[in-house]
């Protein structure tokens, strides 16, 4: 019995189901959970378009004069969503009951350590999966609940463009759409209650930073949200930088400060299952204190990414199935930011790498303004670091750039094989 149809519920519902197993699937929302209606997947669709229309004013950089793109933003609107309707025949209930799941569209919940019941039918399971995911968190501020505020829930079903949108949070969503939504007309100020993207080498982030400015939108960091409000059809954000309070006046505001994990409904305690505020507990193996309940994906207290829940749902269904004591490990899980330049990471961080390895590692540089092909395309800012140990295993790679997304994969299988820079640099790569 699987609690979830986001990507990680729906692989395991598909890997077990075709290995033979009775599966019972519970989803009270759509099918495709986040990443398919309001994630990953309309997210890449809108930052595809703002590109679009960023690609149509660099033209004259490489002698092409005189585009300006015309934003039709409903033509826009309907390009996510055709992406999102193209994609969800793979995640449907149809497909599902093809593979002989069984599909109850009801929001399950833990009655006893082997029992959850959805809707009127009761379910004695051998083995649970809770994969219930996330939700935007909502921060504390004074006045929240009586504006109209979007998250990644709510945004993607704007038809008209805003002509400003003021985002709150600074991490990997708030700057993605920041930087789309300006690409595609709007006034756009970030507000963070510390450094934006400060989750990343700061070396990389300042990349990044530099080209969102550039493009004109306004970052305010260090800045503490003590008040919203409605004013008509605007929203007012109070915000204190330099211990000066100073409003800021929006059309349209983004909550993007963080997700939370879905522990309400699910009544965990009935289920004997241990949890705290971050996300349900789970070993290495994801089993839970219930020894007959694995957890996966946003709901347990680790990595945030769709590949992390598809990647959890291969050892839970190599434990559950294959009797095999397949743990995690993420010590070469990549995670990429999707700005314009991209920032992708995988290892370690220089940070990381000192803490744990001290002065013993060696930092490898090259700035993209050295590299011949970034030149030729006009995108020479960004910066490759790679860091190793003094016998030369890769440790960790970070990369800000455009295509970084792309170009951190082979360091990913570095990484994970255990190689070392001596086999990067006997690879021969084709030129530029």
């Amino acid at each position: 019995c699987i609690i979830g149809a986001g990507s990680g519920g729906l692989l395991v519902a598909a890997g077990a189901s075709q290995l033979g197993a009775n599966v019972v699937l519970l989803e009270r929302g759509k099918m495709g959970g986040d990443c398919l209606n309001c994630g990953c997947v309309p997210s890449k669709a809108l930052i595809a378009a703002g590109k679009a229309a960023q690609t149509a004013r660099k033209a004259s950089l490489f002698g092409i004069a005189g585009l300006s793109p015309n934003i039709d933003f409903q033509s826009v609107h309907k390009h996510v969503h055709d992406v999102i309707a193209s994609i969800a025949p793979n995640d449907s209930i149809q497909r599902y009951e093809g593979l002989g799941v069984n599909v109850i569209q009801e929001e399950g919940h833990f009655v006893d350590p082997r029992e959850v019941v959805a809707g009127n039918v009761r379910i004695r399971a051998k083995k649970f999966v809770v994969a219930s995911g996330s939700s935007p968190r909502v921060p504390p501020i004074e006045g929240i609940n009586d504006v109209s505020y979007l998250t990644n829930e709510t945004v993607f079903h704007l038809k008209e463009a805003p002509s400003h949108l003021i985002v709150v949070g600074g991490g990997p969503l708030g700057c993605e759409l920041a930087q789309a939504y300006r690409r595609l007309g709007a006034k756009v100020t970030v507000l963070d209650e510390g450094t934006i993207l400060s989750k990343e080498d700061p070396e990389l982030a300042t990349v990044v930073k530099k080209q969102l400015l550039e493009e004109g939108i306004e970052i305010k960091e260090h800045a503490k949200i003590t008040a919203a409000k409605q004013k008509n059809n605007s929203v007012i954000i109070v915000s204190s930088c330099s211990n000066q309070a100073k409003p800021l006046e929006g059309s349209h505001l983004l909550i993007a400060a963080g997700r939370v994990p879905n522990l309400t409904g699910l009544d965990l305690e009935a289920g004997g299952i241990e949890y705290e505020q971050n996300g349900i507990l789970t070993n290495k193996r994801l089993l839970t204190s219930n020894k007959r309940v694995y957890a996966l994906g946003d709901v347990i207290n680790g990595p945030q990414y769709t590949h992390a829940a598809s990647y959890q749902a291969g050892i839970v269904i190599r434990n559950i199935l294959f009797k095999l004591y397949a743990r995690v490990n993420y010590t070469a899980l990549p995670r990429v930011t999707y700005t314009d330049p991209e920032i992708a990471q995988v290892g370690m961080s220089q940070s990381e790498a000192l803490e744990q390895k001290g002065s013993g590692i060696r930092i490898l540089r090259l700035s993209l303004a050295d590299n011949d092909r970034a030149v030729a395309e006009r995108t020479p800012e960004g910066i490759i670091k790679v860091l190793s140990d003094k016998r030369g295993k890769i440790l960790g790679c970070s990369i800000a750039g455009a295509g970084a997304g792309e170009l951190i994969l082979p360091w990913a299988l570095a990484i994970s094989q255990k190689l070392k820079v001596s086999a990067m640099a006997a690879t021969i790569a084709p030129y530029p």
